[in-house]
């Protein structure tokens, strides 16, 4: 089973229990869920100190993480401590290669978390998820966020918001292959895979480097089509998601989102999906 880039968000940010989106903060979510809303931790990170006896609600020591929870009313502490909400941040990385967009990783590869850990922009942030994901091999602009609303936003399907990509391939490009991915795939398990557009950028001798867009991402769209069509992805690397550019961000680098660049993707996603 094949999953969309805000499945796999939202599984990740809040696990398998309902759409974000059609969640009020007003109803009941389980107490886990409650915490990473809060933006205090993952999820599962939650759980932990959940189990651990570590989290008080209305006072009650409870070690249930589905225990309910209504966020407008009810008062969580965890060690003693309330947990308040926190001030949503809306940042961007510039992923380098070899790294993986998850908050651990069972066999202790670099993850994109140890970024935030270094960088003095991000010394004092609440808890954030990455908005989407890029392979290990894949590189360029990701999002992170502590806004599940918004991130849910940007990834479905229904805003259409472009997502473009710089794509090295082993082979001189030529139009009977921009024409197959404009047309679309069927990949080797059946799942027929299209691009939004698609161009040349440069090439050489040996190899090429392709514009792709997407607007929507399936779980390594890119690299399936190609390997159906038998062509090698050298690079894979994410230089915009609608408005925003990944631009002269260093690799390993992480910052703010100014306050005129999320207004232009927020803008964006309303009129894609008005559109």
């Amino acid at each position: 089973m094949r999953f969309s880039e805000t499945e796999r968000f939202l599984d990740s940010f809040h696990g398998k229990h309902g759409s974000v989106t059609s969640q009020k903060s007003s109803r009941r979510v389980g107490l886990a869920r409650a915490l990473s809303k809060l933006g205090y931790c993952s999820r599962s990170d939650a759980s932990d100190l959940i189990h651990a006896g570590r989290v008080r609600l209305n006072g009650v020591t409870r070690c249930d993480p589905e225990a309910p929870v209504r966020l407008e009313k009810d008062r969580i502490e965890v060690d003693g401590q309330s947990v308040a909400t926190a001030a949503k941040v809306y940042l961007m990385l510039n992923k380098p290669r070899g790294t993986v967009t998850t908050a651990s990783d069972e066999k202790g590869r670099r993850t994109v978390y140890a970024f935030l850990n270094s960088d003095a922009v991000t010394a004092d942030l609440p808890w954030v998820a990455p908005v989407g994901r890029l392979d290990k091999a894949s590189e360029g602009l990701l999002l992170l966020t502590n806004d599940s609303e918004w991130a849910a936003q940007v990834l479905a399907p229904a805003t259409h918001l472009d997502k473009i990509y710089h794509v090295q391939i082993d082979r001189v490009a030529d139009s009977a292959l921009l024409e197959s991915l404009a047309r679309g795939v069927k990949t080797k398990d059946g799942e027929f895979l299209r691009v939004t557009k698609v161009r040349i950028l440069r090439g050489g001798e040996r190899n090429s480097w392709l514009e792709i867009v997407l607007d929507e991402g399936r779980n390594r769209h890119i690299r399936r089509m190609l390997e159906r069509l038998e062509v090698e992805v050298l690079r894979l690397v994410r230089v915009a998601i609608g408005p925003l550019v990944l631009g002269q961000l260093p690799k390993g680098s992480v910052r703010s989102l100014d306050a005129g660049e999320k207004r232009a993707i927020d803008q964006a996603m309303q009129n894609r999906a008005r559109a």
